[in-house]
């Protein structure tokens, strides 16, 4: 069997860097609060389109389309259940036109988010609904040229598995990362060595998975030393938001500085994390920065909780959840910034 443009990349380097934030991107180009970003790749192509060369143009290997919230039950939301393949498809191909004309090789990842449901018993989402769901959204990704599923910012064990099996039906190679945001765990519970464990035991697994969005830079790396610890047979991702989110003149404003960014990156890259990028508030200098660093500062040692505390600042919480503290499981419906 031919290898995969993911895996490919992956065997011909050390690192690989993914890119930025969706929506704060989009908004900064007037996407309004409550509108659905996928209804862009139909009404607003050229923005999308901007949207994805601003990453590959600050040296992105890897960028996500914009599909996050492209499945059934959340366009359901807006009256556009009956959408999805058309918008995943149409965001897979714009995403397809800009990576071919990148010169290089550049890998389009289908972004699939969360359903926004919670499973049974406490919520009504059955498993073989849920794997309807990502699969007809997979499709939809594969038909526009996706080369692999890139399914992020879960919060549920059942919900990452669901993914996996819909992957699985569409043929298509994954990628899967959890976002870890209350106290080193994420909404429903689940710690960083309970995600490489899962990871282990699955039929179909990932390329690579890992971690993004959550809290800030700093968090996020000390989930990354927990799966780093675990030793885990699968490539490692580090997607981190551009620090915290302040609220400033109306709006929200991510306070991660390009430096920031950069700090974070090497770090990632010293830890051994294969695939580098950022989430809510990462914008195209964070990129430039974080590429330049990749390619110019020597590897260093693996880095120390220590170390990344001097560098990206003190961690929200006192655990990371995987010495059983912590609080118990929540739920929240957010969308990647």
């Amino acid at each position: 069997m031919a290898l995969d443009a993911l895996s490919k990349l992956l065997a011909s380097r050390d690192w690989l860097m993914a890119d930025g934030a969706t929506g704060t991107n989009l908004f900064n180009m007037g996407l309004t609060a409550g509108e659905p970003p996928e209804f862009w790749n139909v009404d607003h192509p050229d923005r999308i389109r901007t949207l994805y060369r601003g990453a590959v143009e600050a040296g992105s290997d890897i960028f996500l389309t914009n599909t996050f919230g492209g499945n059934a039950s959340r366009l359901k939301l807006h009256g556009a259940q009956g959408r999805v393949r058309e918008l995943n498809r149409i965001g897979a191909s714009l995403a397809r036109e800009i990576a071919d004309a990148a010169g290089r090789p550049v890998v389009v990842a289908g972004s699939v988010g969360p359903t926004g449901d919670i499973f049974e018993p406490m919520g009504t989402l059955t498993h073989s609904a849920a794997v309807e769901m990502f699969h007809e959204q997979a499709e939809g990704l594969k038909e526009g040229g996706a080369d692999v599923l890139w399914i992020e910012t879960i919060s549920a064990a059942e919900e990452y598995k669901a993914a996996a099996e819909a992957a699985k039906l569409a043929g298509m190679p994954w990628c899967g990362t959890m976002s870890f945001d209350t106290a080193g765990r994420t909404m429903m519970g689940l710690t960083s060595a309970g995600l490489v464990e899962m990871v282990k035991g699955l039929p179909y697994p990932p390329l690579a998975f890992g971690a993004n969005c959550g809290v800030g830079a700093s968090d996020l790396m000390r989930t990354v030393m927990g799966f780093v610890a675990a030793s885990p047979a699968v490539p490692l991702i580090a997607k981190g938001n551009a620090g915290i989110p302040k609220y400033h003149d109306g709006h929200i404003h991510y306070d991660g500085t390009p430096e920031l960014m950069a700090e974070y990156a090497v770090l990632a890259r010293d830890a051994g994390v294969r695939i580098i990028g950022g989430c809510c508030g990462t914008m195209p200098e964070h990129l430039k920065a974080m590429r330049a660093a990749l390619e110019s500062r020597p590897r260093g040692p693996v880095p120390s909780l220590e170390d990344i505390q001097a560098k990206l600042g003190t961690f929200s919480s006192t655990s990371d959840g995987t010495d059983g503290a912590g609080p118990a499981a929540r739920e929240r419906r957010g969308r990647r910034g």
